[in-house]
């Protein structure tokens, strides 16, 4: 439980200040009499987000174990903070300018945060923990955003633009505590990979079991040569080359399809749930009430029971149902939300929208970590959630224009016929696995010292990957 409830504070420590600065500074630049043009501007400082994947390979080039990973996270965490306060002393009339300067600084030590996170949660989370690993972070997410939009819009109302700062800053430091005392032990389990046996020494594959010789024992080794213990390996430094080298997978094509359409389905309606409920007459008030606290609370709650089901059902099935309820949501939008609504029929396509995109989004989190590749961790998932992003904008714009010509039903239902597209393609587009990566496309490896190349240790006798400082190497015994 302590690793889940790390990684949630991790993602609701990013979340709240990034749903606060988007959602609600807006509504106060308007209560300053700015131009709707200065505040669209203000949507820039998203663009970290958007390129964050041009600098993943250097955090995975000086991450690459459990802790370093920790560091980049307390580095990004505490600039984010300090970048926060620092706002606080300025005022957003006056220096608007500066300000936003400011928050384009705290995106971006958000993002690289978040690419440190993703890749900490892929190396401490077994393959059948990462289910309800990304449970954590699609809650932590939902519930950020739930606070950073609700909750503190009433610290705002009593303590005013300093108090507020004051208080994102103090929770994100706060929000680093269980990371700090988390230790990541690395124990031997057999679940996901197999052992294999280079020159009488057994190995596991990826950071599991390595066999290791005392630095007081002399061995010898298939040459001939005594040595006093394996030598440092490592993966070659990741580098820009490995963003290109990701799409150079075999068989990437389709999950790429995949992760590009999988919410094609129903996020043109959730992105415009809310202008649509302004047409039906409902007030500011109910509409924070039905989508930024119904909506959003049921993203979250349903995002831990969808890590539950994964567990249990497996990832095609669980993309499968998840999926078929897209399509059962958007049928409901056409079927019921045409003509004159009841408000308990808004509520419950509300609610079932935002547990849609709950569930899809742990079940999207959790196949992208299945195809990482090892020591890119960063580097690839924040390629596929980016192209996920890009999806979306391109989907809400689409939306957008759809609707202003067909009209919201008409957009509800390309939104169904979308939605059921998607459930018949999953067949031919997840694959559990991608086949095996060339000789050219795998990351080498390379010895730490010059055993290797005087030829006293060959390369296979080494496990794929040294374990950090964190992660505790476990000798096996045997032959």
């Amino acid at each position: 439980m302590k690793k889940y409830s790390t990684l949630l504070t991790l993602y609701l420590a990013q979340s709240i200040p990034m749903s606060f600065f988007s959602t609600i500074v807006p509504v106060i630049m308007r209560q300053e009499n700015y131009s709707l043009v200065m505040i669209g501007m203000l949507q820039l400082i998203k663009l970290p987000w958007i390129f964050k994947f041009l600098w993943a390979p250097l955090v995975d080039r000086y991450g690459n174990s459990v802790k370093n990973y920790k560091r980049w996270i307390f580095t990004s965490e505490i600039i984010y903070a300090i970048v926060i306060l620092s706002i606080g002393f300025f005022n957003l009339k006056f220096d608007f300018q500066l300000i936003v300067i400011l928050m384009l600084i705290a995106f971006t030590a958000s993002a690289t945060q978040d690419i440190a996170t993703d890749a900490f949660a892929i190396l401490v989370l077994k393959k059948r923990e990462r289910s309800l690993g990304n449970s954590m972070q699609s809650a932590g997410s939902f519930l950020g955003t739930m606070a950073g939009s609700g909750v503190l819009l009433i610290i705002y109302h009593y303590f005013g633009w300093h108090g507020l700062i004051g208080c994102l800053a103090s929770f994100v430091l706060i929000a680093l505590i269980p990371l700090y005392f988390y230790k990541h032990r690395q124990t031997e389990d057999h679940d996901d990979e197999e052992p294999v046996r280079p020159h009488g020494h057994w190995f596991l594959k990826k950071r599991k079991v390595v066999n290791t010789v005392p630095a007081t024992e002399a061995k010898t080794c298939p040459s001939g040569h005594s040595h006093k213990a394996l030598p440092e390996v490592a993966f070659k430094p990741a580098s820009m080359k490995d963003i290109g080298l990701f799409f150079k997978q075999k068989g990437i094509g389709r999950r790429l399809i995949l992760l590009f359409f999988f919410y094609s389905g129903i996020i043109g309606i959730l992105s415009l749930v809310k202008p649509y409920l302004v047409d039906q007459g409902f007030t500011i008030k109910q509409i924070g009430v039905i989508s930024g606290i119904c909506g959003t609370a049921s993203g979250a709650i349903s995002a831990v029971f969808a890590g539950f089901i994964i567990r249990r059902i497996g990832r095609r099935k669980s993309l499968l149902l998840f999926a078929l309820l897209g399509v059962l949501t958007t049928s409901f939008f056409v079927l019921f939300l045409g003509g004159p609504i009841a408000k308990m029929t808004l509520y419950t396509a509300v609610v079932f929208l935002w547990i849609t995109y709950g569930m899809s989004s742990v079940a999207i989190y959790t196949i992208s970590m299945d195809i990482v590749r090892k020591g890119r961790e960063g580097t690839d998932f924040t390629i596929q959630i980016v192209i996920t992003h890009l999806s979306g904008i391109l989907i809400t714009i689409a939306s957008g224009k759809l609707a202003d010509i067909l009209g919201f039903r008409g957009l509800f239902m390309i939104e169904a016929v979308i939605a059921t597209l998607v459930l018949l393609s999953i067949p031919f587009l997840y694959r559990e696995k991608l086949p095996e990566l060339s000789t050219d496309e795998q990351p080498r490896l390379h010895i730490a010292d010059s055993h290797e190349s005087s030829g006293l240790i060959p390369k296979s006798a080494y496990s794929d990957r040294q374990a950090s400082d964190d992660e505790e190497v476990i000798p096996k015994t045997g032959s």
